[in-house]
């Protein structure tokens, strides 16, 4: 067994150990949510969701040994340890902004303005991905605007309720405040027990949409899970979105391995102008449920999409790849294949009618981090 006071990192994760272990039992204690029987639905079976394709029998889950590399062998360069840029907006830059400005919060966490009103996709605020604000994967940088300064959000657009893209103290905040919350099958149910009107929720099984002020919004398969605790795994529905616009098409990816259900999204909605692709958090471990940077291009291709905005990255320590290895890996892949790839500052706007590349923003973050060796 290693030493576990051979340094400062291990020995902080060995005094984390009960912690951890709280948190975990935390997390299954506090989740009360009556989640409803959906039979009916294509995706649901024994009580649970399943994907499409099931799990290959030579893919093993996570095991021990993953979770011990995770908790006590990760490499340091997994967080940055300088300061991430950050645009930091306000209301008056966003009330002047024009139709079809898209702006990353970070993570997952995206807004638009369409059709004259804003949207979020998959909003995180909270210090911490995780069930308590004690303990768990912490942000990088701060949100570029505050909750509270947000203007105005006609719908939010949930992808599946993992931690990391489902912020209670998020939608706790906005409960009041948002026209609209589009969810997946189950995830609703939540929103409802964490006081949610019910008549603001719209529930979605896959290939389900809505029209909202003009908007198609479409549901889409992922190939992934969901989950909170130790006792609700699978019980709600995960996916993807897909945003239409008049002519403009925009696909929102939420979390999936690469799958052929990429290639049927576009065949039925493609081609995307704007794709926000999944490219970060991966493991060789669970190729299953995340994507490498190789396979969200290829999903990108399948989706038939011009420009790709790689998201999953850049906010929270949830793997252990270095944490601007994303960026580098998924640019050089989009330079080989032609691929537009936009890479901007957390706040920066990107206009859906025509995307730019943006700054490589993490570089210098990473030079200041090599000089300080």
């Amino acid at each position: 067994m290693p030493d576990l006071a051979s340094s400062p990192r291990r020995r902080r994760w060995w005094w984390s150990l009960p912690i951890l272990g709280l948190t975990a039992l935390t997390a299954s204690l506090c989740l009360h949510a009556s989640i409803g029987d959906y039979a009916n639905s294509k995706q649901f079976a024994d009580g649970k969701f399943r994907n499409t394709t099931p799990k290959p029998a030579d893919v093993a889950e996570p095991g021990a040994r993953v979770m011990w590399d995770f908790f006590f062998n990760k490499p340091n360069n997994t967080e940055p340890h300088a300061p991430v840029p950050v645009h930091m907006l306000t209301r008056a830059e966003l009330d002047a902004a024009p139709d079809r400005s898209l702006y990353r919060l970070g993570h997952s966490t995206i807004l638009m303005k369409l059709r004259g009103g804003w949207w979020l996709t998959d909003p995180v605020f909270s210090e911490r991905a995780s069930p308590v604000q004690w303990a768990g994967p912490k942000r990088f940088h701060a949100p570029p605007i505050s909750m509270q300064d947000l203007p105005p959000i006609r719908g939010v657009l949930l992808s599946h309720d993992h931690y990391d893209h489902l912020d209670h103290a998020a939608i706790k905040a906005r409960a009041g405040k948002v026209e609209v919350f589009l969810a997946p099958l189950g995830v609703g149910d939540r929103l409802a027990e964490w006081g949610v009107p019910q008549e603001k929720i719209r529930q979605f099984d896959w290939w389900q949409g809505t029209d909202i002020d003009g908007l198609r919004l479409t549901f889409t398969p992922t190939q992934h899970f969901s989950g909170r605790g130790l006792r609700d795994g699978n019980r709600t529905l995960w996916g993807s979105w897909v945003i239409v616009d008049g002519e403009r098409r925009v696909f929102f990816s939420g979390d999936s391995g690469y799958f052929d259900g990429f290639a049927e999204i576009g065949r039925r909605f493609g081609p995307f102008d704007l794709t926000l692709m999944e490219t970060g958090a991966y493991n060789v471990q669970w190729p299953y449920v995340h994507m490498q940077p190789e396979q969200t291009v290829q999903a990108h291709v399948d989706l038939r999409g011009k420009w790709l905005l790689p998201i999953h990255n850049g906010t929270f320590d949830l793997a252990m790849h270095p944490w601007f290895e994303p960026f580098e890996r998924v640019l050089a892949l989009g330079e080989t294949a032609g691929i537009g790839i936009a890479t901007p500052i957390m706040g920066e706007r990107i206009s859906i009618d025509a995307p730019h590349a943006g700054e490589r923003w993490w570089r210098p973050v990473v030079a200041t981090e090599s000089a300080a060796r």
